[in-house]
């Protein structure tokens, strides 16, 4: 099994990667290095964490072979002092040296290291970020989109720099040190993992508390769906400010492109900058100019600065308003979810029933296993239980993780309770406890950070959503953001559980990783200082995030945080509500249409089709002339009348002879609904304007 289960591990981790990039990312859609450089970095960090137990139980093994050399004791005892039980613990512990399943041979590890880190840095501080300002320049050449790139990226590079700068110098003007080539590669990765650090227990003070808390949060159905309709609220406004801000920016388009004629030097821009527009824009912009008209040396047109400024903006504003629609898609179907939840916690019929059944997935998993009254009890009853169990075994595992932050620099005695359970499965040579046990703990710890950066809200410009949604720009970040908080992450960890002989100083077998990522005696202001009394901060961090200190402070400044005593929450949640309940409504008069309209084929056949097709063609053509002529209106434009004569509309039956739109129709912006009996409302910007 020699480097079997390495190879096994490599293996696993890159289709682990590949089909998380699928879930996320979307291969036909997203340019092919974007999907690489993504792939990669996420593969790479996923090997740190995968790989990093084998490497601890290698050393463990090797830490033995040293003791009994050391002692003047043989291996090849272990099978004779095995099942003696007259020989004292201590030479039981030094004869049983058991080989591990997963071991790896001598100068594997090292070699394999090397590659992971300095590739996964290359990418993080080099490749990644140069890709993203790549793509969202807004130059139109190669040599445009490079420069802009650079000068965005300078303030990253400038911090890893000032940091590498300020080492270099302490090492230079030290008297008893002498640069040389190894010391440079140790300074150069304190640099990384000091930033890494740095950011990495800010990011896991907030992760420790939040994360349990969710999940008790999550078992309280009530609290959740007010947080839900809160949400909704505030969602909808920065959909709503996205939509008009597309909406300014593709009226700025549209007046350059009727200004720049075709044959006009300018006009290779306008149409790059068109390509970048949604596609309803580019048809109306396309009917709306004449390819004939020559242009006017006497006029005044922009120059290529400015179509650089506006091609930035179109970028900006498509991928604004694109991830705020994903958004707002899959909080209605958590609101839907929760309102169902509800609704079938007062049945007695005991089995769960959905608002929209036909939009729920169908298979045999559903049919035979998952059927409606094992639905009913998972998330009426057993479901709520999980939850709170899971929040309180993450709660005693999250105080285990702050007490050992705080005293894993003591090793007489060892106060480390991570340090203390490896220390006693490494007595009896558990290798398999020691794997899961490393495991676990580093993707706990992995979650607490990188669910943290998602959540906050000044990195909500980067999304991750699934179904193939999200965009090129969440990708790149998430992968620039894996590959710089991993290593020093799982080097933390090390030193958790008394691996890193530089902070543990404890003359043990290290493992290849620290061995790779550089001794910190070198520094030693870092690792008898920095290393070990910044983590302590990580209590304070927790306290204030119990206390939702932050989220207080940011109430009193001005923005709106979820507070159950708040008036302003209240008024937020009651218009999430109406929000809410204006989309389910919506959604069920599409669902009706199209069971009126199954009803009808199934009854008639298709020899009514289509004479219903050419009924719903003229009177879709008639309502669209209708809805044409009616003014829009907009947020400054609400005007009374208008709120009364919707409200008065809004109590009048529905016209069920009337055909009903398509879903097409029905989701679209417009809103128009079935006969006509209802006003059009021009976008959906002024939705959370006009309740009444």
């Amino acid at each position: 099994m020699s480097g079997a289960a390495l190879g096994l591990e490599i293996v696993v981790v890159f289709f682990l990667a590949l089909f998380l990039l699928h879930r996320y990312g979307d291969f036909g859609k997203q340019q092919r290095m974007v999907l690489f450089g993504t792939l990669l970095a996420w593969y790479l960090c996923f090997l740190i964490v995968f790989i990093l137990p084998l490497d601890v139980t290698t050393t463990i093994y090797k830490q033995c072979k040293m003791d009994h050399e050391a002692h003047g004791t043989d291996p090849a005892l272990v099978n004779q002092t095995a099942g003696n039980t007259s020989v004292t613990p201590t030479q039981s512990v030094r004869a049983a040296c058991y080989k591990p399943w997963s071991y790896i041979p001598d100068g594997i590890m090292p070699v394999f290291w090397r590659v992971v880190y300095w590739t996964s840095q290359c990418l993080t501080w080099l490749l990644l970020p140069f890709m993203q300002s790549y793509a969202r320049s807004g130059g139109f050449s190669i040599g445009g989109k490079m420069k802009t790139a650079l000068i965005e990226n300078a303030i990253y590079y400038g911090t890893y720099l000032l940091i590498f700068g300020s080492l270099l110098i302490y090492v230079a003007v030290h008297p008893e040190w002498r640069l040389s080539w190894y010391e440079l590669q140790t300074i150069g990765i304190t640099a990384a993992n000091t930033w890494g650090l740095f950011l990495l227990v800010l990011l896991l003070g907030y992760g420790l508390v939040e994360i349990p808390r969710s999940y008790w949060e999550a078992s309280r159905h009530g609290h959740l769906l007010l947080k839900t309709y809160f949400k909704a609220s505030k969602l909808m406004t920065e959909k709503a400010d996205a939509e008009e801000n597309l909406e300014d920016v593709m009226e700025e388009v549209r007046k350059v492109s009727e200004a720049i004629k075709y044959n006009h030097p300018l006009r290779t821009c306008i149409d790059t900058i068109l390509r970048k527009c949604p596609l309803e824009y580019q048809e109306k912009m396309g009917r709306n100019m004449d390819d004939y008209e020559d242009f006017d040396d006497k006029q005044t047109f922009p120059s290529e600065k400015s179509l650089v400024k506006l091609h930035k903006q179109v970028i900006y504003a498509v991928q604004r308003h694109n991830r705020t629609r994903v958004q707002w898609q899959i909080l209605l179907q958590q609101a839907f979810h929760l309102e169902d939840v509800a609704k079938n916690e007062t049945g007695s019929t005991r089995q769960f029933v959905h608002s929209f059944p036909h939009s729920q997935p169908a298979g045999w998993f559903c049919r035979y296993v998952y059927t409606p009254t094992v639905e009913w009890y998972w998330e009426c009853l057993l479901k709520r239980c999980f939850y709170r169990l899971l929040a309180l075994v993450l709660s005693l595992f999250s105080m285990a993780v702050v007490w050992s932050e705080c005293t894993f620099f003591s090793t007489k005695p060892v106060l480390s309770l991570f340090a203390v359970f490896i220390q006693l499965a490494e007595r009896d040579y558990n290798y398999v406890y020691i794997q899961v046990a490393c495991f676990i703990t580093i993707f706990f710890l992995c979650t607490c950070v990188y669910s943290t950066v998602f959540r906050i809200r000044v990195f909500n410009y980067y999304y991750l959503a699934s179904h193939h949604q999200t965009d090129a720009y969440s990708l790149q970040f998430s992968g620039m953001l894996f590959c710089r908080l991993t290593p020093p992450l799982c080097l933390n960890f090390l030193g958790l559980i008394h691996m890193d002989a530089a902070i543990s100083h404890q003359q043990k077998e290290q493992t290849a990783y620290t061995s790779i990522m550089g001794s910190m005696r070198v520094l030693s202001f870092v690792a008898n200082g920095f290393y070990i009394y910044y983590p302590m901060l990580i209590v304070l961090l927790c306290i204030a995030t119990y206390f939702s200190l932050g989220t207080r402070c940011l109430n009193l400044l001005g923005f709106q945080q979820f507070m159950g005593d708040c008036e302003m929450t209240s008024d937020l949640m009651e218009e999430g509500k109406e929000l809410i309940r204006r989309e389910k409504r919506k959604r069920q008069r599409t669902e009706d249409g199209e069971n009126r309209r199954r009803d009808w084929k199934q009854r008639y056949g298709n020899q009514r089709e289509e004479p219903m097709a050419r009924s719903r063609a003229v009177h879709d053509a008639k309502e669209s002339d209708a809805n044409d002529r009616q003014v829009k209106y907009s947020r400054s434009s609400r005007l009374p009348e208008r709120d009364q004569v919707e409200l008065l509309q809004d109590a009048e039956p529905l016209d069920f002879n009337a055909d009903s739109l398509s879903e097409e129709a029905a989701d679209s912006e417009s809103g128009r609904h079935a006969g006509g009996r209802y006003l059009s409302m021009s976008s959906s910007r002024s939705r959370i304007f006009d309740d009444v």
